[in-house]
C-alpha cells in the first residue's frame, strides 16, 4: 500500500506536526508494508532546506515529493488553485492502484498517524477478508461483520 500525504506547505505549523507524527510511527507503516509520500506545492530545494533546518523534519525517513507544477496536486483534487498550495489530503492506495482511503482536512486541523494506522489495518482486513466489514472504531483483534440479510435491523 501507499500513503500520498498532501500538505500545504514547508516551513509551517500544522505541517510539521504532521510530518513528524507519521515520521514516529513510520517503523509500524513499514511493519504494514505501506510506504509513505508526503506531497507539497514547493521544491526539492525547499524541501531540502527545511529539512537540513528543522529537527522535526530532519527526522523524516520517508520521501518528501516536490510538486511545483502543481500536477500532482491538481491530478487527486487537492489543489487549492487561487493559493497554489495542496489540501490536507491522504490518500490511501492499495496495491492494485484503488483507493481505498481518501480523507481531506481544512487547512487548520492535523491529522493523525495513530488513526491513520487503523484504517489502513482495516483497509488490509477487509482486502484480505472480502466477506466481512469493520464497524466504526474497529481496532485490529476487534470482532467485525458478516453483512447479510440476518443483520438488516439488528445492529
Amino acid at each position: 500500500m501507499v500513503n500520498l500525504f498532501f500538505y500545504p506547505a514547508d516551513f509551517t505549523f500544522v505541517c510539521p506536526t504532521e510530518l513528524g507524527d507519521l515520521a514516529d510511527n513510520y517503523a509500524e507503516f513499514k511493519k504494514l508494508g505501506v510506504e509513505i509520500y508526503s506531497v507539497s506545492t514547493d521544491t526539492h530545494f525547499t524541501h531540502k532546506a527545511w529539512h537540513d533546518s528543522s529537527d522535526t523534519i530532519g527526522k523524516l525517513q520517508y520521501p518528501m515529493i516536490a510538486d511545483p507544477t502543481l500536477r500532482i496536486s491538481r491530478n487527486f483534487e487537492v489543489l487549492i488553485e487561487e493559493a497554489g498550495l495542496a489540501e490536507r489530503g491522504t490518500f490511501v492506495v492499495d496495491p492494485d492502484g484503488k483507493i481505498q482511503i481518501v480523507e481531506i482536512n481544512a487547512g487548520n486541523i492535523g491529522r493523525n498517524a495513530e488513526e491513520l494506522l487503523r484504517k489502513v489495518k482495516a483497509a488490509q482486513y477487509v482486502r484480505a477478508n472480502p466477506n466481512e466489514v469493520c464497524p466504526a472504531k474497529w481496532k485490529e483483534g476487534e470482532d467485525t461483520l458478516a453483512p447479510s440479510l440476518d443483520l438488516v435491523g439488528k445492529i
